[in-house]
């Protein structure tokens, strides 16, 4: 199995940053992907980035120019640097693991974007 622990979630004002942080307790180098989501009050879990073992990324469309995705493998841990907050980017934040076919969640950080 793969624990996640997430952290770094919390209120900030429009066009601030939020950096998140997702610590995975295997290597990082055999986890085949790695993925922030997100869900907001209403609405589908949706991806937000995500990291492949290889280091290749991927991005949501609307976050793509906001948001970085990165890693530290001397610390198996994940991040989600996050650019230019707005109030829509409100939500439960997630962190993902694939490790040997199977899937594993984080339990979740809040990012609440509002003046």
């Amino acid at each position: 199995q793969v624990q996640l622990v997430e952290s770094g979630g919390g209120l900030v004002q429009p066009g601030g940053s939020l950096r998140l942080s997702c610590a995975a307790s295997k290597r990082l180098s055999s986890i085949n992907y790695m993925g922030w989501y997100r869900q907001a009050p209403g609405k589908q879990r949706e991806l937000v980035a995500a990291i492949a073992s290889g280091g290749s990324t991927d991005y949501a469309d609307s976050m793509k120019d906001r948001f970085i995705i990165f890693r530290d493998n001397a610390k198996n841990t994940v991040y989600l640097e996050m650019n230019n907050l707005k109030p829509e980017d409100t939500a439960v934040y997630y962190c993902k693991a694939t490790w040997l076919q199977h899937a594993y969640w984080g339990q979740g950080t809040q990012v609440t974007v509002s003046s």
